[in-house]
């Protein structure tokens, strides 16, 4: 995985409450084996007319040119439904590293966390005055202080995270690698209990 520590990026909106997990990845879409490739059909349906790709829907955000970066912004609710991991993976491989929300499922929370996906999850108040910024503003979310600012404003909100996901998106560990960068801690406890 690839370590997390600030991000200072514009955002893409997407002001719709409840956006479930096949929206996100359409379920057709889940028969490949690898996670490359998820990110093309990222929310497949609301992107293009009648799933013909040439035909993309010029008032979806994500079709727009003058919306681009690594945050994705949505509304309150979001990843519920289904348990697929693809829908993390699709975020990823699209280039979003950070997605923020007043709310989120949490089985897509502990997901986007555990491939490499910051959710930062914002009061309603505070994700309104998000919507309410212009396609320029940038965000600044920095994992070391549990932050994220509308650098325009200068507006600025704290949010949470598992202490342990925190260390692995900082250092860019998945559960394996986190394991093998405690290895000398764990051979010098071992030989301690023999």
């Amino acid at each position: 995985m690839k370590a997390l520590t600030t991000i200072q990026s514009r955002f893409v909106p997407v002001n719709i409450e409840n956006i479930d997990t096949d929206q996100i990845i359409p379920a057709r879409f889940l028969k490949a084996t690898t996670r490359d490739g998820f990110g093309k059909n990222l929310f497949r349906d609301w992107r293009y007319y009648n799933d013909d790709a040439s035909k993309t829907r010029a008032d979806f955000p994500l079709n727009m040119s003058q919306f681009d970066g690594e945050i994705l912004v949505a509304g309150k609710n979001f990843g519920c439904g289904s348990s697929r991991e693809h829908a993390a993976w699709a975020i990823l491989d699209y280039g979003f590293r950070v997605v923020v929300s007043s709310f989120f499922a949490d089985i897509f929370r502990n997901n986007a966390l555990n491939n490499g996906v910051l959710p930062v999850q914002v009061s309603d108040e505070f994700l309104q005055r998000i919507f309410l910024q212009d396609n320029n503003t940038e965000l600044t979310v920095n994992l070391e202080q549990q932050t994220i600012r509308i650098n325009s404003t200068g507006e600025q909100e704290h949010f949470d995270i598992n202490p342990y996901k925190k260390t692995c998106l900082l250092n860019g560990y998945d559960d394996i690698d986190f394991l093998l960068s405690n290895k000398a801690a764990i051979e010098t406890f071992e030989k301690q209990r023999v």
